[in-house]
């Protein structure tokens, strides 16, 4: 699998890479249902095999799980292959409650980095991100200064390589880089979710900045299993059967619209719908990589064609008119 250069770092990726915030388990308020922990491990393992050779994660995801999940990963992967472990923070969670919070404070986010290190048994992190600038996303995103500071401080001690940052808006992500260097922007993007290409991929574009796409597949409903069916029988768990407006009218029949078109393109190349929709985010050359999830080992061959399709432009104009328009990067949830 070919790779691509993130931003200013030395870190060279491949055009996709395993997400895992749809394998953190339950017990947490974003949990996507019930989860095998070894149909995740296995899941991770054979992308691996397939030449992904970076997973994202963060803190939150599972309130740790997702990251204790990682480590155990890294410990069955020989180091010749063990990929590249991205992770994130700035979202904490209370221990008794389990309430959901945020935090840029220099001294949390620092205890957070080193929280990570130990769930992922690693001496350092390829990628430290800031997850979200405020959250909820219209709050007050006071603070990014300081906290971009501590993690140039992480960085100087050897316990992060890169750092990144998420859900920034152009605003956001000049103050950024004024206080140091951000190699990389985690933002959402989709066929649903396409704001960031008035502005911010034109600013990063521009900056030499990295770009890691996430909801790609927007939480699997473009990956063209998704039925209203399917939707109707998610457990009363899954935030995206309850919380997100994608999955309900009227937005849903659009929506499904959509990914049959998404299909009809994966029929003549012998590809499903999602490995259609992740080309259509790696379509751009700005888009250093996509960040797709995996649930079971069957899923990842799928994921994997979409980093190797090329859509024609009379593909991409087919897609065009099935767009829904005004869609934002307002994601319900904490991807």
């Amino acid at each position: 699998m070919q790779k691509n250069r993130l931003g200013s770092s030395d870190l060279r990726i491949s055009p996709i890479g395993l997400g895992t915030w749809a394998i953190a388990g339950t017990g947490w308020e974003y949990s996507w249902g019930a989860q095998d922990d070894e149909d995740s491990l296995g899941a991770l393992e054979y992308a691996v095999e397939r030449g992904v050779n970076w997973i994202d994660t963060a803190a939150v995801y599972g309130l740790g799980h997702a990251e204790q999940l990682v480590g155990q990963l890294l410990r069955r992967v020989p180091v010749s292959r063990r990929p590249l472990v991205f992770t994130k923070g700035s979202l904490v969670w209370d221990p008794v409650t389990k309430a959901i919070s945020h935090s840029l404070a220099p001294q949390s986010l620092l205890a957070e980095v080193d929280a990570s290190l130990r769930r992922l048994q690693v001496e350092t992190i390829d990628l430290y991100q800031i997850h979200w600038p405020a959250f909820p996303a219209d709050g007050s995103s006071e603070g990014i200064e300081s906290a971009l500071s501590a993690l140039a401080t992480a960085r100087e001690q050897g316990k992060i390589r890169a750092i990144g940052v998420s859900n920034f808006d152009v605003a956001q992500l000049e103050r950024a880089r004024a206080v140091t260097e951000i190699v990389s922007l985690q933002p959402p993007y989709s066929a649903l979710m396409r704001d960031i290409e008035d502005a911010v991929l034109p600013f990063c574009e521009q900056a030499a900045m990295g770009v890691l796409a996430y909801s790609t597949l927007q939480s699997g409903l473009l990956s063209g299993s998704m039925t209203r069916e399917r939707i109707a029988q998610l457990p009363d768990d899954d935030w995206r059967k309850a919380r997100s407006a994608d999955f309900q009218e009227p937005r849903l029949s659009a929506n499904l619209a959509l990914v049959e078109v998404l299909a009809g393109i994966g029929e003549r190349h012998g590809v499903s719908a999602a490995a259609v929709a992740i080309a259509w985010v790696l379509r751009k050359p700005v888009v250093t990589g996509a960040i797709v999830g995996a649930r079971r080992p069957a899923q990842v061959d799928g994921l994997v064609a979409g980093s190797q399709l090329r859509l024609s432009a009379e593909e991409i104009d087919e897609i065009q008119p099935f767009l829904p328009s005004g869609m934002g990067t307002n994601v319900p949830g904490v991807a």
